[in-house]
């Protein structure tokens, strides 16, 4: 029997892949029928190496690698390493995000009361992070011409908009206008480019911020219809059928996986 979540031997590029969303993203993919393997990068080489070796400890295919996907220089040189070491890119997961590398003590002000060395933090991994990532995979998949799966995981803060997260939600909804110009350009070579939004997700980060304080978080959950948060399988559910040849007809859109939280019409 076809299984359409095939994944038709293409090679992973999981961006931000060292914990959280991204690291169940690159297990997945990695254990998924007709993997190729799986890139985890992460700006922190030795969780990248962690999550790497999970992979290689129950058989599949992985390698590590550091870089800074604000980086424009050190995202190509990425690509080319792992086009030499592994395969050439057949999926794309845009996944890295927050306020990257190195976070500015000042992310808790009000946006009008810093300036542009603090939304850069925002914007350099969420926007051109996308965008410099996008970039060194297209010529690769363009010469083989498909299929080539771009996936970017955005955050219903830019659908939705949140009090005190204007740059982190402009750069995410500056990221899926990028991905539907991208499918646009694309879909003749046989390559498709989506998005998927997540809202309250149940990661290292969002733990951190929840801990001990159950009243906080049930007044969060009451804005959503299922009342839990997200899984980081939630998510990667959803980047596998992206990635697959389940998908093929498929370009363009933005999925919600947010429990509820707000709709897509």
């Amino acid at each position: 029997m076809t299984d359409i979540l095939d994944l038709g031997g293409r090679v992973a590029l999981v961006t931000g892949a060292g914990q959280g969303v991204g690291r169940q993203i690159a297990l997945q993919l990695a254990a998924a029928k007709g993997s190729g393997g799986v890139v985890v990068n992460d700006y922190v080489l030795a969780r990248a190496e962690a999550v790497a070796e999970e992979i290689r400890a129950v058989g599949g295919k992985a390698l590590a690698l550091q870089c800074d996907v604000s980086d424009h220089a050190a995202v190509k040189a990425m690509a080319a390493q792992a086009a030499k070491d592994l395969g050439p890119i057949g999926v794309l997961v845009n996944n890295a995000g927050n306020a990257g590398a190195t976070p500015s003590a000042e992310l808790g002000k009000p946006f009008w009361e810093t300036g542009p060395e603090v939304w850069n933090s925002f914007i350099g991994v969420n926007l051109y992070g996308v965008i410099n990532c996008t970039a060194a995979v297209i010529p690769g998949m363009i010469a083989r011409q498909g299929p080539g799966r771009i996936i970017t995981i955005i955050s219903d803060a830019s659908r939705w908009g949140d009090a005190g997260l204007e740059i982190y939600a402009g750069a995410k909804a500056g990221a899926a206008g990028f991905m539907r110009s991208v499918s646009r350009s694309l879909g003749r070579h046989g390559i498709t480019a989506n998005c998927v939004a997540i809202a309250l997700t149940d990661t290292p980060a969002v733990q951190r911020t929840l801990q001990g304080d159950p009243e906080r978080l049930k007044r969060t959950l009451e804005k959503y219809i299922i009342r839990r948060p997200g899984q980081p399988e939630d998510i990667a559910n959803m980047v596998q059928f992206l990635a697959s040849d389940a998908s093929s007809w498929i370009t363009g859109q933005v999925y919600p996986v947010n429990g509820g939280f707000s709709f897509a019409l």
